[in-house]
């Protein structure tokens, strides 16, 4: 800081502007001395003229105001030296002491413009001598003496005061040229903390910077810096701050586990080795079958049987699943059991009645479980029944069983495990018009089951009194365990769980081998047609059948066992039945597909395609003949690894229909849409996609209900509408001239015969809301040790219903509804009405999609084969929540594709 503009045109202390200097005189040296001993310090961490310092930053001198002002403490022992400065600095404004310190600082880092003027030196931080405490200060006399005289003395006093203490001085200093620097810099230690000593708090780097800031704010800058190392150098208080602070730090680590970014890693070398470690405990057994109670008995012809725990329990298979009509009455699945039931009879020594005698079971109509189900149904009410703090408790428990075996070590890594559990045994259903259906699931055991695990990891115990099949360590499989099951000799897997790096890592290498289709679709689509005219038939087969799975997105198909299996079939397992031909050039598909999905379908097919499959069904072809006779899945797969190494016909299908929701996603017009449009025209190019891959499903037996359930929450908004547009009329009854009748209408969904209904509706729903409300306070007030409400609180709760039950009578009586809330007013009524609209049009997309959905299965298109990053791209682009297409599940299944994706909404298929 400058001082006064009268001193604006004085040379700089300490330059060489007068050659001769008076001496101070002796009274003039005491006197200032007096008047140091008598300054009052400044208050901590204030300096006078620069604001805040660190505590005892500066000893305290006077200024030539008699004020206050700090002076630099004594370093005795320490080498000083000078060097002259030179005039470039005459007529500078006066700096202050920090301005001048801090000039003084630059000085030595920077390269000198003068030899002449001798400049107080420090070695390593070190300060002044006492001698020449006062060199920096004006002097106080009060005499005419310009500034450069006065400061000319103090060098004369310094000077001589030096040579007699110091006749000899250790280091001199020497002229130097412009391009060598005063002092070198200080080096840092390599942790990047400064060498240098600090000088009362304050490091030397900070005195010696060239930052225009005051030292205070500097030091304040470390501050917060400081406050931390003391904080973490402190011991705790109390050893619950030091085991929460260790719980936070193992949930960070977990937390870090679970983040692991493998998209972000660099890709391995040898992909098929899956795992360098692995850990796990196996597989969860199904609990013990546990007999029916004495009373409770099949019935076979009008008798009671008693039957061997076996044989009891597949009969209760059975029996527990009478609900189910469309299996139990399916006379393939009573033809399955009742073979399997009878074997097992036979093995137990069959069944016996009451007095012992033996009973033979021949016919499965004479056969009633009425008493078996009507017993699982009891169990299963009561269990429903139950208070909530008693499940919620059995669920802690299951959780706590389980928890083993939710999760494993891969390489490390804390990972889910997807199925751990053993399938019970049962009935099995399969899907669609499955031949076995019906047949009896049996109990796996131990002795059936293979793990796979790490040579290091401990084998995990086997049930006791059992032992494992075999256990292996096979690094290039992905699964856990494994075992045969009895109905279709099918293996069935212990995998890892969606949200899993390696299924992730399955779905990504997916969509990336549909990416790359891209770069190879042109060449293949023109091979192919022009195959379509081959003289060689396999190639003609073949590039039909290509042309059918890239354009219409068949499945491929493969070879059935149809006595063990559904008859379902694909493009290369088309039947001369299948396929029929209109012309000119439209082609009916007509079979089951997979998991027995009716696939029916009319197509406009080139006119070369058309004479092909007309050319494939000539006589003697009949039905039951191959369509494609000449071609197998195999085949054609060959074929196309030759344009892609790991391209097959499946491929076509995750290209085609992430292709195609691209292109509809692109084309969309989303703007000035609310967010339920948005959301809507997602889900309508979703379920395109859904049909071209015939991702179908037969109408729900509660769809019904579900579409009634909808329209009443409709009707019912539309009924909250109209009753606050009422209340509007009762506050301003001249409303209805200006907004005419048509406005205060009641809606023509609404009659008044289900008005009445709904009213009860919802006076009963608010009696259910109080008594709910009221067990459930019960519940805590037990659980906290405190007595339960009285019926008399119950009553005095339920008044609410009646008060508005009696409210409903009332305005079906004087056709008026009275304005509701505290200080109502007609704008607060609009608004509401408007959000009314919102919420009464929200569902009618709702209602509508839902209708549009019925026979379409959009998750499987959107899990299995839209890539998920366009989904992604559009909620970021359109800014939907994310929530609104995936689920909880979903996110943490493609939690790669939004990360990956992040803000980029430009990313294309």
């Amino acid at each position: 800081m400058a001082s006064d503009s009268s001193d604006d045109d004085r040379p700089l202390a300490g330059t060489n502007g007068h050659k001769s200097a008076p001496k101070i005189s002796p009274a003039t040296d005491r006197k200032m001395d007096k008047l140091a001993s008598r300054a009052r310090p400044a208050p901590p961490n204030v300096s006078i003229r620069n604001g805040p310092v660190e505590d005892n930053a500066m000893d305290i001198d006077t200024t030539p105001n008699g004020g206050p002002k700090r002076k630099a403490r004594s370093s005795v022992g320490q080498t000083v030296s000078y060097k002259d400065e030179s005039d470039s600095d005459d007529g500078a404004p006066l700096l202050t002491i920090s301005q001048a310190k801090r000039q003084k600082s630059k000085h030595k880092q920077e390269d000198s413009d003068s030899d002449d003027e001798p400049i107080a030196r420090k070695k390593n931080g070190a300060r002044l001598p006492p001698s020449i405490k006062n060199t920096a200060m004006v002097d106080s006399s009060d005499d005419d003496q310009p500034l450069g005289t006065k400061i000319a003395q103090r060098k004369a006093a310094i000077e001589k005061s030096a040579g007699k203490k110091k006749p000899a001085a250790k280091k001199a200093i020497k002229d130097e040229s412009d391009d060598e620097p005063l002092a070198k810099p200080k080096k840092r230690q390599s942790n990047g903390v400064s060498a240098a000593k600090k000088t009362n708090g304050i490091k030397k780097e900070e005195l010696d910077s060239d930052s225009d800031a005051p030292i205070a704010k500097k030091v304040k800058k470390e501050a917060p810096a400081k406050a931390k190392v003391k904080a973490a150098a402190a011991p705790a208080k109390k050893g619950r701050l030091v085991k929460e602070e260790s719980v936070a730090n193992s949930a960070a680590d977990e937390e870090e586990e679970e983040e692991y970014r493998w998209w972000d890693a660099p890709k391995k070398e040898d992909d098929s080795i899956k795992w360098t470690t692995l850990e796990h405990n196996g597989v969860l057994f199904p609990p013990a079958y546990e007999p029916l109670p004495k009373d409770v008995k099949l019935i076979y012809d009008g008798t009671p049987v008693n039957l061997h725990v076996d044989a009891e329990e597949v009969a209760t298979f059975f029996g527990a699943m009478l609900h189910s009509t469309q299996n139990v009455e399916n006379p393939t699945f009573q033809k399955n059991f009742f073979k399997d039931f009878r074997d097992v009879l036979k093995e137990t020594g069959g069944a016996k009645d009451q007095n012992g005698k033996p009973v033979d079971i021949k016919e499965f109509a004479k056969l009633d479980f009425t008493k078996i189900f009507e017993y699982y149904k009891g169990l299963s009410e009561a269990k429903k029944a139950r208070p909530a703090a008693e499940k919620k408790a059995e669920k802690a428990e299951k959780d706590k069983f389980e928890a083993p075996y939710m999760y494993c070590k891969w390489d490390g890594r804390k990972e889910k495990v997807g199925n751990f559990r053993v399938e019970p045994p049962g009935l099995f259903r399969g899907r669609g018009e499955h031949p076995k259906t019906g047949t009896v699931k049996k109990r796996v055991m131990p002795e059936q089951v293979t793990i796979n695990i790490g040579k290091e990891a401990k084998v995990p115990d086997p049930p006791a009194g059992h032992k494992w099949k075999a256990v292996q360590h096979d690094n290039k499989a992905t699964w856990l365990a494994m075992w045969q099951e009895n109905v279709n000799g099918n293996y069935k897997y212990v995998m890892l769980a969606a949200n899993s790096t390696v299924k992730g890592q399955a779905d990504y290498k997916k969509f990336e081998k549909a990416r790359e289709l891209n770069k190879h679709i042109a060449r293949i689509r023109a091979d192919y047609t022009a195959e379509l005219k081959s003289e060689i038939m396999a190639e003609r087969q073949r590039a039909t059948a290509m042309y059918l799975i890239d354009k219409f997105a068949l499945r491929a198909g493969n070879e059935k066992d149809t006595e063990n299996e559904a008859e379902t079939v694909g493009c290369c397992s088309l039947k001369f039945e299948h396929v029929t031909l209109r012309e000119p050039n439209t082609v009916i598909f007509d079979f089951l597909g997979k998991d027995s999905i009716r696939f029916y379908n009319e197509f406009t097919v080139e006119r070369q395609v058309f004479k092909n499959l007309k050319l494939f069904k000539k006589p003697p072809k009949a039905d039951g003949d191959d369509i494609f006779d000449r071609l197998t899945t195999s085949q054609l797969n060959k074929h196309l690894s030759n344009y892609m190494p790991g391209l097959t016909a499946k491929v076509f299908r995750t290209y085609n229909a992430s292709h195609t929701m691209s292109t509809l996603l692109q084309s969309l017009s989303v703007e000035n849409r609310t967010m339920a449009e948005k959301i809507k025209l997602y889900n309508d190019c979703n379920r395109e996609v859904a049909v071209i891959c015939n991702h179908k499903r037969t109408v729900g037996a509660a769809h019904e209900a579900q579409m009634e359930k909808l329209a009443d929450r409709i009707k019912g908004l539309k009924y909250q509408k109209w009753r606050t547009k009422m209340m509007m009329l009762d506050l301003d009854p001249k409303l209805k001239k200006k907004k005419g009748a048509e406005y205060f209408a009641l809606d023509e969904d609404i009659t008044q015969e289900w008005l009445l209904e709904h009213q009860k509706f919802l006076v009963e729903e608010q009696r259910t809301k109080i008594q709910k409300k009221f067990e459930k306070d019960n519940e805590k007030r037990v659980a906290d040790g405190e007595a339960e409400l009285d019926e008399k609180e119950l009553k005095e709760r339920l008044k609410v219903a009646a008060e508005l039950e009696a409210k409903y009578k009332k305005e079906n009586k004087t056709k008026k509804v009275e304005a509701e809330g505290k200080g109502p007013a007609v704008e607060k009524l609009e608004a509401a009405v408007s959000k009314f609209d919102e919420r009464i049009k929200t569902l009618e997309l709702q209602c509508a999609d839902r209708e549009g959905n019925k026979e379409v299965a959009l998750g499987t298109s959107k899990i299995n084969y839209i890539d998920p990053r366009l989904t992604v791209v559009f909620a970021k682009k359109f800014n939907v929540p994310i929530e609104k297409f995936f689920s909880k599940t979903l996110r943490d299944k493609f939690k790669w594709a939004i990360e990956s994706v992040g803000d980029d909404d430009t990313w294309e298929f």
